[in-house]
């Protein structure tokens, strides 16, 4: 169906012959990441082998091949565990063989999503934030939609940074090699058996460029990688780690992702019906789309532009200025005047990527360069689109901000990926067969309202439970590793309790993210730890390895940990993954999101915490702006304050008077039976107002009808 098939049943029929016969279809299913999202996927593969499931990252293809073969023998000896199996393999097989969805896009004309980051699974270490996080359940919903997609990316050879918290609260970064070989991927290989290349202008390099292939459920992702012996060491390292600090190499980065990513396309003969440019990372994708098209069509500049435009969307994520970067006229051309030159008027390009539009000292962005040349732009909600109306109104001159191109398409998220344990045993038996298939729909839900409330509030508290069982482990690990006193890491382990109220705040720790609100009344924190019916928290995330002010953040928070409350009822776990984000979005009673107002632009792990049954205490900003109807959780003022400093304060007033005045008493305010029925009542509401309206079903559907679709 794809480029890179025979590569995949090589690699698939390669481990099977390594596999005693009752697993030999697991081989198969190890390089289908739709096993992670199916019901049983997970249980599995950790089936036979618990330990070693861990230790190797949750990663199908090194728990085959490092688990010993006696291991392997006796879990094919288990006629239960092989039944599983086989109806694991069947479940995917039977997903493959679906026929597509009719649309703008079709097999041999699919959608090109291309993305500087993808969230997969923790075992594929591609990715950072929310962006990634985004991106991959954007492809795991086009493969559950039979929407044709493929996905554009770059294997970063040591990803992103693993995170350590020394004993004072600072941050430390530390990168891993993760080899590709090692990974359930595939490098695509031409007739020869060689690997397949391409080449990419960097500054005075040619860069050459291999292909993986990782497949995620119907959708096959393709990942750049020039970690090849024929390039230099600086061309080597080009693709090697996500978010680089230099800025040379982040600008190959996106050359390599832009340019890279069109010419593969060509190589491999897709023609997409669209192409996707998630961010402005993949935006140098016009350059080698307009040389292209004037080489195929002998088209005049005008003619290849209006053509190009014609074929691209974009979708911008973030109003904060770190995240649309822009460089001098210099360094831009020192890595990309060749690339520049692809377009035929490379003074075109520049102006297309210009920011400021009057002085001596003009700016050039990817994200500029994105809005000017494509022909849909849009946001990632409904404040986002209008914020980034204003931001970008200088780009579009004599136009008022209502008229700014850019549109919203709210984020949603995975709901098979994210909902899990209690609660999705809970949904599945009361939302009748198939229901994942129309989640996007309010009526699915309805049945909601049916639900016995002891059955909620039990799937609640045994969610909270795996929750504590998780933290009492981990924060005791953590602490020990950086030296804490004994005493102090064994309330790790012993001070949670699972029948407290549990809160949690965890994402990337930017300052705009307001961690710090927390701290910053720290009598009523340790009071709310330390009362009578006292509270739980939990932290986590990760600040840019630049991000000086955000690691202070940490800092700070870590010098009320001596606090006699605070050791066993506060934790910060460390090095914030794809796998702890699920078990706190699946755990915590209520979720905490502080952001500065307008500069959420959207926010998911909020959603993700929904669909346990979690209830969200967020400033109106991102999706809770648009999700909040006052009976679905509780709300801080969204509005834009000149004054940071004194919005802080209020803010944090507002957020201890919420989780004193109205969340702890609800929280404990029990019925005959022990159950707190207006507590119950709130997760009822959040569940069918928020279930359908932030499901990625939904937020894919609207790309396919609304903007996929060419006028």
């Amino acid at each position: 169906m794809f480029p890179g098939d025979d590569d995949v049943e090589r690699a698939v029929s390669e481990l099977a012959r390594m596999l005693p016969d009752a697993l030999q279809p697991l081989a198969r299913v190890a390089y289908d990441y739709r096993w992670s999202w199916s019901a049983d996927g997970d249980a599995v593969f950790r089936a036979i082998d618990p330990d070693r499931w861990a230790r190797c990252g949750a990663n199908p293809l090194r728990l085959l091949t490092e688990s010993h073969r006696a291991t392997l023998e006796r879990a094919a000896a288990d006629e239960a565990l092989t039944g599983r199996i086989g109806r694991l393999a069947d479940e995917l097989q039977r997903d493959r063989e679906r026929p597509w969805r009719p649309g703008a896009a079709s097999a041999h004309h699919p959608v090109a999503f291309c993305c500087a980051e993808f969230g997969v699974h923790g075992s594929l270490p591609i990715y950072s934030g929310g962006l990634g996080i985004l991106a991959g359940d954007i492809l795991k919903e086009a493969s559950d939609m039979a929407l044709p997609m493929v996905g554009i990316g770059l294997m970063y050879r040591t990803g992103y940074f693993h995170q350590r918290i020394d004993d004072s609260g600072y941050q430390h970064e530390y990168w891993l090699d993760a080899d590709p070989d090692r990974l359930p991927c595939v490098r695509l290989t031409g007739a020869d058996g060689r690997p397949r290349t391409l080449t990419v202008p960097v500054g005075d390099e040619d860069l050459v460029v291999q292909v993986w292939r990782v497949d995620v459920g119907r959708v096959p992702l393709y990942l750049l990688d020039t970690d090849r012996p024929e390039n230099s060491a600086v061309g080597r390292w080009v693709s090697s780690r996500l978010y680089e600090s230099s800025r040379p190499i982040r600008l190959a980065q996106y050359a390599v992702l832009g340019v890279g990513g069109a010419r593969l396309l060509r190589a491999l003969g897709i023609e997409p019906c669209v192409v996707h440019l998630n961010e402005g990372h993949p935006a140098l994708a016009v350059c080698e789309l307009l040389a292209q098209t004037r080489d195929d069509a002998d088209a005049d500049d005008d003619t290849a532009w209006q053509a190009v435009r014609h074929k691209l969307v974009f979708t911008t994520h973030t109003p904060v200025a770190a995240g649309n970067e822009t460089y001098a006229r210099d360094e831009l051309l020192a890595m990309l005047g060749r690339v520049a030159d692809l377009c035929g008027d490379r003074e075109r390009l520049l102006a297309a990527g210009r920011v400021e539009t009057a002085g001596r000292d003009p700016r050039y962005g990817l994200t500029a360069l994105a809005l000017r040349t494509s022909r849909h732009a849009n946001g990632v909600s409904r404040r986002h689109g209008q914020v980034a109306r204003e931001i970008w109104q200088p780009l579009f001159p004599g136009r008022a901000v209502e008229g700014v191109p850019i549109a919203h398409v709210t984020n949603g998220v995975h709901v098979p990926t994210w909902l899990r344990g209690p609660m999705r045993a809970l949904l599945d038996r009361h939302l009748g067969p198939g229901w994942l298939d129309r989640a996007d729909d309010p009526a699915t839900w309805a049945p909601v309202a049916g639900i016995p409330a002891a059955e909620l509030w039990a799937a609640r508290c045994a969610a909270r439970r795996e929750l504590v069982q998780m933290i009492a482990g981990r924060a005791v690990g953590d602490r020990l590793r950086r030296g804490d006193p004994l005493d102090y890491a064994r309330a790790g382990a012993e001070g949670f309790d699972p029948g407290r109220l549990t809160i949690g705040f965890a994402r990337r720790l930017a300052t705009y993210k307001r961690l710090h609100l927390v701290g910053l009344l720290p009598e009523r924190a340790v009071a709310l730890l330390g009362g009578e019916r006292p509270a739980q928290f939990v932290f986590a995330g990760k600040a840019h390895p630049a991000d000086d002010e955000a690691k202070e953040v940490v800092r700070r928070l870590f010098a009320l940990k001596r606090a006699p409350a605070v050791a066993g009822r506060a934790a910060f776990l460390e090095d914030y993954d794809i796998a702890l984000a699920g078990q706190l979005v699946a755990g915590c009673d209520v979720w905490v999101n502080l952001p500065r107002p307008p500069q959420e632009a959207s926010g998911t792990s909020g959603m993700k915490s929904v669909l346990g049954g979690g209830l969200q205490l967020s400033v109106l900003d991102g999706w809770w702006a648009e999700a909040y109807d006052g009976a679905n959780g509780w709300a801080i003022d969204g509005r834009v304050d000149p004054d940071p400093h004194a919005q802080d304060w209020r803010d944090a007033h507002t957020l201890f008077e919420l989780l004193e005045q109205q969340v702890l008493p609800m929280f404990h305010e029990r019925d005959a039976d022990g159950i707190p029925q207006r507590w119950v009542a709130t997760m009822r509401r959040s569940l069918m107002t928020n279930g359908p309206r932030f499901s990625a079903r939904r937020m894919l559907r609207e790309y396919a009808e609304r903007v996929y679709v060419q006028g």
